[in-house]
């Protein structure tokens, strides 16, 4: 410290910085320009050494290392066998047991049964319901 004080003193009162940016417009564009350079190439390598990661990763838990993903397979949903009485007489109608209503009433429950069998173009004499309840929104 001593020293740029004596450099200061002996150089007879003059302003002392110890830099003295002298750089022009295209020099400053230049050492941006590395920086933003260096700053990327960063970020790159970055991204290289999670991607390895992550197929390291993948590979230890046993997936295939670059492959896809095995999807499971999918259940498929079949509704519940039909439960098939034989009528005594042609003109009974078809029953496959009891429907336990829970806070609605059957104009409603026979709906609901319409809506299901036409959404899921299975008929109605062979889906089986065995509760509907109403469910409350809040």
């Amino acid at each position: 410290m001593m020293d740029i004080i004596r450099f200061a003193s002996e150089n007879g009162g003059e302003t002392f910085t110890l830099f003295k940016p002298q750089m022009g417009a295209g020099d400053m564009l230049m050492d941006a320009g590395i920086v933003m350079l260096v700053v990327f190439g960063v970020l790159f390598l970055m991204y290289l050494l999670i991607s390895l990661a992550g197929k390291v990763i993948a590979g230890i838990s046993g997936q295939a290392i670059g492959g896809s993903k095995k999807e499971e397979p999918k259940a498929e949903v079949k509704s519940a066998p039909a439960v098939e009485t034989k009528a005594e007489d042609p003109g009974e109608e078809f029953s496959s047991g009891t429907l336990k209503l829970k806070g609605c009433d059957e104009k409603t429950a026979a709906m609901i049964m319409a809506i299901v069998s036409d959404n899921t173009g299975i008929p109605l004499s062979e889906l089986v319901f065995k509760s509907i309840k109403l469910v409350d929104e809040k």
